[in-house]
């Protein structure tokens, strides 16, 4: 046990009152903005990260199952092609997938060093002391950090594989996905590599299930981002007056989940002293979900700087790996 809280750091560059600070200036903008809209990051809080884990395992939602089918099966090519020295996961959480690319990568002989970057300090601290326990002799250098604002505090030592999988790349509108891209992709040196996971384009029913279920699991995830507010910014949203809604945007080629309000009604947010009004059936637009085919994706790294070398799916072709380098 001494060994691995020797193998164990952690950088702190986003605590408690930088969280705070960041939610109060996104529902300011979000709920005064036309159509309303929060940011998907309030989303996991402990509840909404048990709401989720129980999403992944629906039969319903197919992208965990068919990523991990592609890492079950090529996890030992990526670590051939890498040779990675460090593994950098964006948005690790609990790294429950990631475990697959590290038993590739430790099998290979290269790795010394995971780094997980995420928001949550708790879950990158349980977590990382999970895999030092589990992998003897890596070294977990957490970093708990926003998308936003620390992609340049990642560690650059040795040649680093960064993974962002899930396909949360989708929840990134056009704009900010070509911001964070061209940051990260000016972050690489050379012998670094990126793997990207996608959700790819299919037929529409299949995602909206994929976002709707019958369960009503993801209509309480969706819901319980007003928990958040109520509790945090000492909001009085009445939870039970919203009710969940997921709709295909042929157009973007996104699913769109909202929360839609039941009835006419008044919200005050006395922590960021606003008073909103929605009317009824008004939606507030949660979260953005892209699907990808694959010449955008690799149009989308190419504009960005990156050189897309590898393209892997599962055998139903709904979810796809790349691999990229910098040009």
């Amino acid at each position: 046990m001494t060994g691995a809280h020797n193998r164990f750091s952690i950088d702190v560059h986003l605590g408690a009152d930088d969280l705070a600070s960041a939610l109060r200036t996104d529902v300011r903008r979000g709920l005064v903005a036309h159509p309303k809209e929060l940011s998907p990051k309030w989303f996991y809080d402990k509840r909404g990260c048990e709401l989720f884990d129980e999403i992944t395992r629906l039969a319903q939602y197919y992208p965990t199952r068919r990523e991990r089918e592609i890492l079950e099966r090529e996890s030992p090519s990526i670590a051939a092609l890498c040779a990675a020295e460090t593994l950098i996961e964006l948005g690790s959480g609990t790294s429950e997938k990631t475990r697959l690319l590290l038993d590739a990568c430790t099998a290979a002989g290269t790795l010394g060093t995971f780094v997980p970057f995420d928001v949550s300090e708790e879950t990158l601290r349980t977590a990382g002391m999970a895999i030092t326990q589990d992998y003897a002799g890596l070294r977990v250098h957490a970093v708990v950090g926003d998308f936003d604002y620390h992609l340049g505090r990642l560690p650059r030592e040795g040649r680093r594989l960064i993974a962002f999988l899930g396909g949360t790349i989708g929840n990134f509108p056009p704009e900010k996905r070509s911001v964070f891209l061209r940051e990260l992709a000016g972050s690489l040196q050379p012998g670094d590599t990126f793997l990207l996971g996608a959700d790819l384009v299919k037929d529409p029913s299949r995602l909206v299930t994929a976002y709707d279920d019958d369960a009503g699991v993801t209509a309480e995830f969706n819901r319980n981002v007003l928990h958040v507010l109520n509790r945090e910014l000492m909001a009085d949203f009445d939870v039970d007056s919203f009710m969940h809604v997921a709709i295909w945007d042929p157009e973007n080629e996104w699913i769109e989940m909202r929360l839609r309000s039941s009835r006419a009604q008044s919200v005050t947010i006395p922590a960021v002293d606003l008073r909103v009004d929605f009317a009824e059936g008004e939606d507030m637009r949660t979260e953005i979900s892209a699907k990808f085919r694959r010449v955008r994706i690799e149009s989308e790294l190419s504009e960005a700087g990156l050189e897309p070398t590898h393209w892997w799916t599962d055998a139903a072709g709904d979810f796809a790996l790349s691999l990229s380098v910098a040009r």
